[in-house]
């Protein structure tokens, strides 16, 4: 990851839409991401907002949960 302003805004934004996006297609709510992830609500709704970068944990404990990629690796 690189230390540059604005590809940092970039990630945050991309990961963010990922994360809405999935959020949309499960028909889950912050709520419900939550308790099925294990990472708080005000952490998802951080990363929603492009608040917080969250750590590999995080986008892991996410991605499990919904069941998809929400940051591009493997088709990039």
């Amino acid at each position: 990851m690189t230390d540059h302003h604005g590809a940092k805004v970039a990630q945050a934004l991309a990961l963010a839409l990922a994360l809405a996006l999935a959020l949309k297609n499960a028909d889950w709510s912050v709520a419900e991401l939550s308790r099925r992830s294990g990472v708080s609500r005000l952490t998802i709704a951080n990363v929603l907002a492009g608040r917080v970068w969250p750590d590999l944990l995080t986008v892991a404990s996410l991605e499990w949960a919904l069941d998809c990629d929400l940051w591009p690796g493997r088709g990039v």
